[in-house]
């Protein structure tokens, strides 16, 4: 795909885009608490080890292939629509860019609710309002700095974030080990409390483990993405997992106990291990991860709009870049559209977002097959196995997203007595869906000209030297 951005002074190399890929897809063991708290130590630690086989790492693979053949500005969207048509393309931009009003919601409400941890005056009422457009204000400036620059920042903020999860860790093992040895190793394995609960935490579990594809927006701003792509999404999935799995062992092992266990209560748990200090420590985690992964999808998804604008399908002013290779027109917009939707108040987040990226990944997958029939020459430096285990990839998360679909099919947007309380949150994700299909219609019909490729002047024609006289004297 042609792209007008410029080189960065600066590019994203390996361990940054680990670092921003861990945020865009985890930012820690936040969220989790719902899985242990509907399905016990042992099933929820079961879930946690599944799903990275049957679904983050066919992911993984499907986008080391596709972000290294085709490492464009746009990722997902340039894949789909090289593989399947500027209609499917479109689509693909759409349910993408219409999950992200829904999942870009969540990140500053977890900072500001480990915020009011530490003062629950401080996140009350407008207050909690204003720190969620703060964190939105923050990550914009943040990011107009550019890509590189998100995902150094990420390093760091990944190293502070885990810190006191290693506490954590430590003395859970140190509890169960020394201080009351044998006495909890049998404890974990119990079962959920009912079906649906085990419903839920299945469906928490996979929000957990998506996002892998948003680091692919940013390929052109990464430094030799044929290479440092396959490595990081696969190290990736690795230390997500891993991040997930052992504090829950070490909560399970120390005899804390899981019943009720819900968003928020790690600080519970890492004040029985640890005093208020840990907690005070897990609860200014909290506080980065909603920083941290708000920061980073602010720079994955504001590359969605660019690339369509590129295009001639969005306004053509969304292609403009600061200095630094940041798309700073298309991060206004989109940072004051995410701050718009904070006043929105959907209960059923998790599962629209769901319901919209499953779709998406689909498509992706559909992608990664086509590619592989359409243009078998296509350069891979690296390859996810033959054409059957391309097409063999997307089963599991295929098999998964259609669960999601059936679990939520009797989910409301809101509570009992409510005016969301009769609205479903499938019918009402899919009617965002279809909305993708008129869209296009208008986007095409009003459609600009591509941006041109720049154009390589041509070389000038040098004078031929003056010949040389051999004439004698």
């Amino acid at each position: 795909m042609h792209s007008i951005l410029k080189p960065a002074p600066r590019k994203l190399r390996l361990l940054p885009l680990f670092a921003a890929t861990y945020f865009m897809v985890s930012g820690g063991p936040y969220g989790i608490e719902d899985i242990v708290g509907n399905a016990g130590f042992g099933w929820g630690i079961g879930i946690l080890l599944i799903l990275p086989i049957v679904w983050s790492l066919p992911t993984a693979l499907m986008i080391g292939e596709l972000a290294s053949a085709i490492p464009s500005s746009g990722g997902f969207y340039v894949w789909v629509r090289r593989g399947m048509g500027p209609f499917w393309g479109y689509q693909e931009s759409w349910l993408s860019l219409s999950a992200s009003i829904f999942d870009m919601a969540l990140y500053p409400s977890i900072f500001v609710l480990y915020l009011g941890a530490f003062s629950p005056a401080v996140a009350a009422g407008w207050r909690g309002y204003a720190f969620k457009i703060a964190v939105v204000a923050l990550c914009c400036v943040w990011n107009l700095l550019g890509a590189p620059k998100v995902g150094e920042d990420s390093v760091g903020l990944f190293a502070l974030l885990l810190l006191p999860f290693a506490v954590f860790l430590a003395l859970g093992l140190w509890r169960a080990l020394v201080v009351h040895p044998a006495m909890h190793w049998a404890r974990p394995i119990a079962s959920p409390g009912s079906n649906s609960a085990l419903s839920t935490a299945v469906l928490v579990a996979l929000w957990n483990y998506m996002g892998w594809d948003n680091a692919s927006t940013v390929a052109q701003e990464v430094e030799n993405p044929q290479r440092n792509y396959p490595r990081a999404m696969i190290g990736a999935t690795a230390v997500v997992a891993v991040t997930y799995i052992l504090p829950l062992a070490a909560m399970a092992v120390a005899g804390l106990s899981s019943p009720g266990f819900s968003t928020g209560d790690w600080t519970s748990a890492a004040r029985a291990l640890g005093g208020p200090i840990l907690a005070a420590c897990v609860v200014a985690g909290g506080c980065i991860t909603g920083v941290g992964m708000f920061n980073a999808l602010v720079m994955s998804y504001t590359r969605l709009p660019l690339a369509m604008a590129e295009d001639g399908l969005l306004p053509r002013v969304l292609i403009r870049i600061n200095r630094r290779g940041a798309p700073w027109v298309s991060i206004l917009v989109c940072s004051a559209a995410w701050a718009l939707a904070l006043a929105v108040p959907f209960e059923r987040l998790i599962s629209i977002d769901l319901i919209l990226y499953g779709s998406s990944l689909i498509l992706e997958f559909l992608a990664l097959i086509l590619l592989r029939i359409r243009e078998p020459q296509l350069p891979r430096p690296f390859k996810a196995g033959n054409l059957v285990f391309a097409c063999l990839l997307g089963v599991g998360p295929t098999a998964l997203i259609v669960y999601s679909l059936y679990a939520s099919r009797t989910e409301k947007l809101g509570q009992p007595g409510t005016a969301l309380a009769s609205v479903s949150a499938l019918a009402f994700a899919a009617a965002i869906a279809l909305l993708g299909l008129p869209l296009y219609a208008l986007s095409t019909a009003s459609r600009r000209p591509p941006v041109p490729e720049p154009a390589v002047p041509p070389l000038t024609p040098q004078p031929s030297p003056p010949a040389v006289s051999h004439s004698s004297h």
